[in-house]
């Protein structure tokens, strides 16, 4: 075995592996195995979702924190991670891509100097 993944247990017989699914959203509390709060979900990927463990909107990307000093004005926005459309987070976050229609869980936070 490569050491990669689920391994299956010693006496599991005819039981097979089972997976639960979980829907997640933006904003939602994130916990490790001991029930402590880690962060809030900030983005999603095709292989996962981005936490943030602070506070507020400015703590949302490394790339937010550091704009504005020295490079002009960081804009924080939301970016379609299937077809790289943006838009204005004033309103929120919408439920779907306005371009090409990919639900939230595609859309990201994104910062734009």
């Amino acid at each position: 075995m490569s050491g990669h993944g689920e391994q299956p247990l010693e006496d599991d017989g005819d039981e097979q592996a089972s997976e639960t699914i979980m829907q997640l959203d933006l904003g939602q509390s994130v916990y490790d195995d001991d029930g402590n709060e880690i962060g809030q979900i900030r983005g999603f990927e095709r292989g996962g979702f981005f936490v943030t463990t602070r506070e507020g909107v400015e703590s949302l990307s490394v790339e937010h924190s550091r704009a504005g000093h020295e490079y002009g004005e960081g804009e924080l926005m939301w970016r379609c991670t299937e077809c790289g459309e943006m838009g204005e987070i004033d309103d929120g976050i919408p439920d779907e891509c306005p371009n090409c229609g990919e639900p939230k869980e595609a859309l990201m936070y994104w910062t734009e100097d």
